[in-house]
Order: C-alpha cells, then structure tokens, then sequence
C-alpha cells in the first residue's frame, strides 16, 4: 500500500526538469541552460537563495520554448513555510516582463491581510520589507511598479502594473459588472500573470468534487486564465494536501517546484526547533519563557549583536483566555520580587531536565536578582505587549494596527517582547524574531490541533538574520559554536509532556501536512437574507451611502505637529544602558527604576545625528516633508524642530549627572528616530469629506457569516453574540440578526416603532451592516481631524414613500466605550442635509445620524428618529 501511494505522488514536471538538468550536464548540451540574470540579481534587494534560483530555472524550462510552453499556462510552487516564495514572485515578476513583454500582473489571495502585507512588499518603497532594489532599471530604463484597479488599454513603456486584490473581491466584480470595475471582457484583451498566493484555499472546488458554478473561486481564476492563450497562472502554497486524490489528481502534472520544509531546514534557512515540555502551570511556563527570552537577548549582548529583541508569543486557543493569560502576566510581572525569582530560579535548577534551561539559571544565579527584576519589569511592561486575538476572517493580521505592530517586530523601534493571541495559521505573518512559542490554556488534544501548531512552529522558525562580527547571515552559522551563541538561533516552543499530543505533534511537522483549521472553540454563525427584500424595490434599485475621502493636501504637512509630534512637550527618550535596546519614545516612563536627565540640544548634536541617519538627507525629508525648504529650515524653523530646546533622557540608576557627549549624541538620535516614524505613518492620509456616494444595497446586503467564541463565563452576559431569529419580522432585511445583546435591544427598540412607522412609509426596513463591507465606513469631513481611519455604523434604519427617503445611521455603545469613542458619536450627529451634499441625488434623499444607542435608550434615539421625520414633513 505504501508502494502504491509513493507511486501516485510522482510529480511529473519535477522529475523531467531534473532528468532533462542531468541529461544536460552530461551531455554538455547549451539548450536551456539558464544563468541567472542581471536585471533581477541588481534590481532585487533580497539576492537569491540557491532553491529560490533553481525555481526561476524550472520555471524557465516551462516558458522558452512555445512548443513547451504551451502545456504549462497553470503551475504551482510548492515551498516551505519561511522559503521566500514572495521574493520568487518579484523575481517571477521581473522576468515575465523582461523575457515576454508582461507587463499586467494580477495578485489574488484569500484576506485583506495578505493584500496589505504584499502593498507593503511590491509598492511601498519605503517600507522595510519593500523587495526591490529603488529604483527598478532594466536595459537602462527605469521601470515602474503601479498599483491599478483596471488593467489599461494602452500600456506605458517602462510600467509594470499590479492589482491586488482578494478573490472574493475579484469573484464578485467580475460576476456583477459595474461601472470602472474590472469584466472579463477586459482580460481578453491583453495578456497577465496571475499570481496566486495562499493556493491551497482555491481548490475548494476540487475536494468536494462539487459542480463548479460560476461564482467559485476556482473556476473564476480558470476563466481569466483562458480569457487569454498568452495568460500563465502562477500559484504559490506551503500547505497543499497532495495526499488528497482531488488535490492530487489536479496539480500532480502542475507542481513545478518542491521545496519542503526539511529541505528548508537541513539547508540552515531557520532556527533550529527545540521543546521544553513539562507539567508546569500557566504561570510558571510564562516565567520560563520571560527568563529564557532575557537570557537571549544578554547572550547577544554579550556576543556583541546589536538591537537583538527577542520576541515570545503567548497562544491560547481562546479569546477570554488570551485576554485573561495577559492580565495574569501583567500581574504576575508587577509582583515579582529578587526574592521570589531566586527561589524560583533555585527550584527550576533542581527540577528541569531542559539544558537549555540549565544553561540560563546556571546563568542567572551569577547576577543580582534585584537588577534582573527591575530589568524584566522594564522590558515586559504593559506597553512592551499586546494582544491581536484573530476575531475576524482576516486573520492575525486583520487589523491594520496589529498589521503595522507586528510585521514590524524586528525593527528596534518596536517596543513589543510579548504576543498574545489566539493565533492559527497566520498566513502573511513574516516575523523573524520571533523565539519562543508558549501554550496556554492547555486542551484536549488533537491532530487537527498539532497541524496548526506546526504550522506555526515553521512559520515562527524562520531565520532572523542578524548582524554578528560586522557580517550579516542567512543561514544558521552556530551550530557547531557555543551554548550561548547557538540559543541566538534556537525556537523553544513550551508545551506540555503529554505522550499523546507529543506524539501527534510530531507526526503532524513530519507529514507536512500544514492544513488550515478553525480554532474548534469558534462556532461560524450564518445569517441570509430575506427573499423578500431580495424582490423589493429597495434592494433591486435602492442605495446605501458613505462619504467619499480626499487626500490630505501638501500644503497642511507644514510643520511636525501635523504628523502627531508634540513639540509643545517636553521629550522624552529611553537610553538606558542596563538593556541595551532601542526603545520606542514614549511620553511617559516607568519611575522607581531609573533617573532621568536634560540633555540641551544644539546645532552640532543635531547635525551630527542627522548626519549619521539616511533618513534625514534633504532629498529624502522633502518626500515626507513636501513642504520643507531647506535643512535648515527642520533644524530651527518654529513649525519643526526649533522649539525643541531639551530632551529628558531616561536613564539606568547611578549614571553620571551630567551625560558624556556621547549619550546626549544617542538621545538626540532616538528622539529623531521617533521623529522620523511618526513622519512616515503620518503622511499621504486621507480624510473624509462631506460628500455622500451611494452603493447599491443589492451589492451591500449579502448572505454573511460570522466567527464568534463559544459561551464561556470570561465573556460578559451582554458581549455575548448569538444568532436571533427574526425570519417573521418583515422590516429586518435578515432572516437572523447575529448580534450581542445590547444590539439586540435595539433591534427590539424599532420593532416597538414599526407599526407607526409603517403607517408613515411605505418602504421601513432596518439593516445591520455586514462588516466585510468597508467600502460603506464614514470619516470625519469637519475640523481638525485626530482619527483617519473612519467606522462603520451597525445599523441603519431606512424610511420611504413617494416624498421622501430617509437613511438613519445607529451606533449602538457600551457605557464603558462612549468616552473613547466620543469622536464617532460627534461624527454621526454632524451628518445632516444642511451639512452633507448627496452626490446624484435630489433633496429627496436625507440622511441623518443619531446619539449612539446606550442601554435604556437613555439618549433617546427613538425620540430623535421621530422629531427628524416629523420635522421634514
């Protein structure tokens, strides 16, 4: 049997590219050899690995000779999690253009965060994890990367063009064509790659074996790919089950590279993966990961490694029990003393039978504890971690603040050690410094379970490559060195010594069989909406509006206030010595555990950090500071650094009472650090205008389903969300309400209004917006504007007859939340028709906000309802 499916896993394309590469090696033949070329070796900034190169090689043996080619317009790599199949991409991206004249590229995956992740790595040159090398320049021509929505017509010379783009997105423009959106029509009429990343969730089709209807995704990417003979479709995946006989059948003669992740790791590509098991409660496991965690970052103080933040994440399989594991962190951090660490250290020694462990308290009984704790304290304070629980189809990463936070993580501004979250896959999470893994909340165990956690060991194993005797690496180089060198590349995952989970864990990272799972503590609650309304006018013909955004303009970019910095303050910078990090600036410290001292800022201390930071050349600040003159001008200017006369310095307890040249130096360069990452995340924003656009309801309101934790007695009677049915209830455009109970009460409140209201309209229905639907958010239009990113109302009451229509927007808020979200309460009571123009609409169209909806309505949105409709008869 094991015979039998060896033979059925026999990857066609694979085998005759290394029969054909070993043909020509011994025959010396010149057909198809491929050298790697200068235009993606000088254009990329990341050069590429041996596999890396070796993919672009098979690829090329598909594509240079037509008759071949033609065979192969659909092929999937299949890489190892951490291999670098985005930077394949660039490469694949490049020599499509450079080789066959491609110049429209078409990226599709399965979240929103994966799309901002890849914005990042393809478009934002100024970002970090930015691929290509700047600028882009093949054969002397400078090329561009630009992002489109509509491939156009006539292509420039020298622009690559790129949508990015979800495939539910992609499925739904292309299946209900509308106006500037994307046809099929369009596709036929010029050739692309399409780049499929994440391949694995595309094949839904193939493992049920389901009939193919014109919305599945799969048969969406089949139909652009055959919109055009040129077309290639390149797909990209860690985790395809090829033991699946669908899957199989599908991609067996597809799959032009393999590079599992054992190959990955023989190779020296990750961390090596270590697991401390044992029997040990929740706290004492955190403690370890503290203690093993600051025991890396000393060892690469000592090595001489600069800007070494290691970081822990701290997963649970439930929402109330991340949020409540971090409480009890925060506690059980702000409690430590010298000498309830000693005892614990002491006990650990006696007990463990980690060497790893061993290693780091044989090292820690040599140092005072007192410093320790006020060490650990300092680096694992509240504001040093964060929670970024997955609550939404998006993942880890579906909050755009979470998105910024932790594919930043090893940036020495980035202030983060620790990571609590109900983490799964994570697909897009690239970090790198990323050291120890620690559950929490241990439950049953299965191999569902372990395949998503070896999910997440491969991704947490990626090689952090980091600057040791004035070289970087990409490959492990301790291996055969010291203890306290080969720890800098180690991952512990700290779990139980279960036999049964241990067993099923290793099967589970043997097998490669990373699937995607729903955490099982999650129930997917499903709401469609009404036939009924499906068949009204409303839905057929009706319109929910939002405000439309406008660019920020150049000219209000005058001065650093503008981008968040509060020249008014006086500055404060950590510089203490005792860690050794690059903190993140922050306005207030921790007290009891340093000093702080006034550093008096003058022109040679400022020149000469700007000096020693590319950032602050001229030509750089003008792109973030348009309207700057002069360098000059930032140093001295009122608007910008001239009221800046003293930064107060955080420093260790016993420094010197009036800094050395050299401290004040590095306060200065900390303070523009921060400078320059509020410059960066504060430019190119939008803000709202009072402009009103409608979108058709039949596109807003859609069938929608909703992960939400399973009832548990961490979660408050209120927050909890069930599905309510309300199939009878005519004027709710959904047959379930998946609400909370504060929502729910509202919805209540207008069935209590309903009769009377219906007397009035001839059309009343109440919609509870999807939040998929980010297109629908309102933004601020009025004022100074301190919040860009806008929201979205959850409901709105929509009123009709033949005079008039009325859209009502309702936020229902907790007591607890009304302070913080003040501005959004301000934002809806400002949406008036004496305030707001409804772009392609008459007079008729009003629309209105009302005070949040607060327990009791003791704001009394009814009332407000009623004098807004009474006051425009």
């Amino acid at each position: 049997m094991a015979k039998k499916k060896a033979r059925e896993l026999v990857l066609p394309i694979v085998h005759e590219i290394k029969d054909y590469t070993s043909d020509f090696l011994k025959n010396d033949e010149p057909r198809h050899s491929f050298v790697y070329p200068d235009y993606i070796k000088h254009n990329l900034k990341h050069q590429l690995r041996d596999y890396q190169k070796q993919s672009l090689y098979n690829l090329n043996y598909t594509q240079k000779d037509d008759h071949v080619a033609s065979r192969f317009n659909q092929l999937l790599f299949h890489m190892a999690t951490g291999s670098g199949k985005t930077d394949v991409m660039a490469a694949d991206i490049l020599y499509f253009y450079h080789e066959f004249g491609y110049q429209n590229f078409l990226f599709v995956v399965n979240t929103n965060a994966v799309i901002a992740k890849t914005r990042e790595n393809m478009l934002n040159v100024q970002s970090p994890k930015y691929l290509f090398s700047q600028p882009i320049s093949i054969d002397g021509i400078q090329i561009e990367l630009r992002e489109v929505t509509r491939f156009p017509t006539n292509s420039e010379p020298g622009v690559i063009y790129l949508r990015l783009t979800t495939i539910q997105t992609l499925a739904n423009e292309l299946n209900t064509p509308r106006e500037n959106g994307l046809t099929y029509g369009d596709l036929e009429k010029q050739k692309l790659i399409i780049l499929a990343d994440e391949a694995h969730h595309f094949s839904a089709g193939t493992k049920s074996k389901a009939d193919q209807k014109n919305k599945a995704w799969e048969y969406v990417l089949d139909r652009i790919r055959q919109a055009n003979k040129a077309n290639r479709q390149l797909e990209f995946t860690a985790t395809i089950d090829l033991n699946n006989k669908f899957i199989y059948e599908k991609y067996r003669d597809k799959i032009i590279f393999q590079y599992d992740l054992k190959e990955f790791q023989n190779a020296g590509y990750s961390k090596k993966i270590a697991r401390l098991q044992a029997n040990a409660d929740d706290n004492e496991k955190m403690l370890n990961a503290v203690l093993l965690s600051q025991y890396r970052k000393r060892m690469a103080i000592q090595a001489g490694v600069k800007d070494f933040k290691p970081v822990i994440l701290f997963k649970s399989n439930k929402i109330a029990v991340s949020k409540a594991a971090r409480d009890q962190f925060l506690t059980m951090m702000d409690r430590l003393t010298a000498e309830d660490l000693a005892q614990f250290i002491a006990k650990q020694l006696q007990t463990t039978q980690s060497s790893t462990l061993r290693q780091a308290y044989t090292y820690y009984q040599t140092i005072d504890m007192g410093s320790l704790v006020r060490e650990l304290q300092r680096d694992f304070q509240p504001l040093n971690t964060i929670n970024v629980n997955d609550t939404s189809s998006n993942g880890i990463l579906g909050d755009l603040n979470d998105l910024r936070n932790l594919n930043t993580l090893e940036e020495p501004s980035n202030p983060f050690r620790a990571i609590f979250a109900v983490a799964k896959l994570s697909e897009g999470w690239d970090v790198l410094n990323l050291y120890d893994i620690v559950r929490i909340g241990e439950q049953p165990i299965t191999s569902t379970q372990t395949n998503s956690e070896a999910q997440l060991i491969g991704r947490g194993a990626r090689y952090n490559p980091f600057v040791y005797d004035d070289a970087t690496s990409f490959t492990r180089r301790f291996d055969h060195s010291t203890p306290e060198l080969q720890i800098l590349e180690s991952l512990h995952y700290h779990t139980i010594n279960d036999k049964k989970y241990i067993d099923n864990l290793t099967k589970s990272f043997e097998s490669m069989q990373l699937q995607v799972e729903d955490d099982k503590d999650f129930d997917i609650l499903t709401t469609t909406v009404k036939e009924s309304f499906k068949r009204s006018d409303v839905y057929q013909h009706g319109k929910l509006y939002y405000n439309d955004v406008e660019d920020v303009p150049e000219s209000e970019y005058n001065g650093l206030a503008k981008y968040g910095v509060r020249v008014a303050e006086l500055p404060t910078v950590n510089i203490e010595t005792a860690t050794l990090e690059a903190t993140a600036f922050e306005a207030e410290q921790a007290t009891g555990m340093n000093e702080t001292r006034l550093v008096k800022i003058d022109d040679a201390l400022v020149k000469k950090a700007m000096a020693r930071n590319p950032f602050f050349r001229f030509n750089v600040m003008k792109k973030y500071m348009p309207t700057l003159k002069s360098v000059a001008e930032f140093m001295h200017d009122s608007q910008w650094l001239g009221p800046i006369k003293e930064i107060q310095a955080t420093v260790s307890t016993g420094s010197e009472k009036v800094l050395a040249r050299k401290s004040q130096l590095l306060a200065v360069e900390k303070y523009l650090a921060y400078i320059q990452r509020m410059l960066i995340m504060n430019y190119k924003r939008q803000r709202g205008t009072n402009k009103f656009i409608g979108l058709p309801i039949k596109d807003a309101v859609q069938d929608y389903q909703k992960r939400v934790p399973i009832k548990h007695a961490a979660i408050g009677v209120n927050e909890i969300i069930q599905a309510y049915d309300y199939k009878k209830a005519s004027w709710f455009v959904y047959n379930e309400a998946i609400v909370d109970k504060l929502e729910r009460s509202l919805i209540e409140l207008i069935r209590g209004y309903v009769e009377e209201l219906e007397k009035q309209y001839q059309d009343v229905y109440l919609i509870r917006s999807d939040e998929r639907n980010s297109q629908l958010k309102l933004h601020e239009f009025t004022g100074d504007i301190p919040h860009y990113a806008g929201f979205l109302p959850d409901f709105v009451l929509y009123l009709a007859n033949q005079s008039c229509i009325y859209q009502i927007y309702i936020e229902p808020k907790g007591i607890q939340l009304l302070d913080k979200d003040q501005w959004k309460e301000d934002l809806l009571l400002r949406i008036s028709p004496e305030n707001i123009e409804v772009i392609g609409e008459t007079d008729l169209v009003k629309l209105y906000g009302v005070k949040f909806f607060v327990p009791g309505d003791s704001r009394q949105v009814r009332q407000s309802i009623h004098e807004f409709i009474t006051g425009n008869e």
